[in-house]
């Protein structure tokens, strides 16, 4: 594809398209696999449908101030920053020059501000990189994510408490609407009512916090990440980094690659996997009666033992005995079914549908 001229104040991303994938791994993160510390009970699935609130510690915000701030990140990730209107967000992801995912980010503008949201177990490293480009650019970045604070909430209540707070609420998913209360966006109806990212200064927060949560459920961040597996929404973190190219984790389909936006890096094997054949790995959501399931786990088809069909992206336990995950797989296995996990005679997996169609989203 056409490599999109770099402007002047751009930041002089020197050859982010081709530059040495030595880079990516200096990045990753050797811990062993961290298990899920909650596990859902069912006061939260009350509380999912009744209402909640919940402090979203398990995501760091990254600023990005400056004049070059939009076209600097618009050469580095997958989607349009430079287009992105200050009435929404987008997804978008950091890949490697082979067009493996680095990090994924929920990206908005705010002011004269740009937040990346991501993990909080790449923030330190992947903030790191993205310094590497800065250069002559004007563009400063900040970790500030004891700054600003995030809340999730939904539930039947929801709504109610939040229009204290704020004259009219976002209807789509991703719309963003702002007030002297902070931002407010729109994730989604996946879990029976809408979902609300609701972003805030610390004054903020010490004058709403205490109200807000006598009103609703107050609630762990397990409940959260629960709700972004029911949306099929793919949260790269320390364990999954530099594993897949965002299609294979239905990445476009949630909207975080634009095709027609300029270079950036892996932007040529991105748009291979779409343009060249039909795309042979996906991903899905499954249950699984094991409560310790690792992320990046491998998984097995019944139907080809000698080696793993695909891999854990992400994971919450459903009970003490069972969990629900995301699940990168082939798709030929898929169709075949008996899927197992870790080994050929690990469980069965059992597979839900996606709440959005696997579509071409470049027709």
């Amino acid at each position: 594809m056409a490599k999109k001229p770099l402007t002047k104040n751009a930041g002089n991303v020197l050859d982010i398209c081709n530059s040495n994938d030595s880079q990516s791994h200096s990045i990753m993160n050797t811990s062993e696999n961290q298990q899920p510390a909650s596990i859902m009970t069912a006061e939260d699935f009350g509380a999912l449908d009744q209402g909640f609130v919940c402090v979203l510690d398990h995501l760091s915000l990254i600023q990005a101030t400056g004049d070059d701030r939009a076209g600097f990140l618009h050469n580095l990730l997958s989607n349009d920053v430079e287009h992105l209107p200050a009435s929404e967000a987008r997804w978008a992801a950091l890949c490697s020059p082979k067009g493996r995912m680095l990090a994924s980010f929920l990206v908005w503008k705010e002011r004269e501000n740009i937040f990346l949201q991501l993990d909080q177990s790449l923030q330190a490293a992947i903030q790191k990189r993205l310094q590497m480009f800065v250069l002559r650019a004007k563009v400063k970045l900040a970790d500030v994510t004891k700054e600003m604070h995030q809340l999730g909430l939904g539930g039947a209540q929801a709504e109610e408490v939040l229009r204290n707070y704020f004259s009219a609420l976002p209807q789509q998913i991703l719309e963003k609407i702002d007030s002297e209360h902070g931002s407010l966006l729109h994730m989604g109806s996946t879990v029976g009512h809408a979902r609300y990212l609701w972003v805030l200064s610390q004054a903020s927060k010490n004058a709403v916090f205490e109200s807000v949560k006598t009103k609703l459920n107050l609630v762990g961040s397990h409940l959260w990440r629960y709700a972004d597996i029911k949306a099929g929404i793919p949260r790269i973190v320390a364990e999954t980094q530099d594993q897949f190219v965002p299609q294979m984790v239905n990445f476009e389909l949630i909207g975080g690659v634009n095709f027609k936006k300029g270079c950036y890096p892996g932007q040529e094997i991105v748009a291979r996997s779409q343009y060249l054949g039909k795309l042979k790995r996906r991903m899905a959501i499954a249950h699984v009666d094991d409560a310790n399931v690792a992320v990046g786990a491998e998984v097995f088809s019944l139907n080809d033992t000698s080696q793993p069909c695909g891999k854990i992206v992400n994971i919450e336990r459903e009970s003490t005995d069972r969990s629900i995950c995301l699940v990168e797989i082939k798709v030929s296995e898929l169709e075949v079914g008996s899927i197992r996990l870790t080994s050929p005679d690990g469980a069965p997996l059992v597979f839900e549908p996606l709440p959005y169609s696997i579509i071409d989203v470049t027709e």
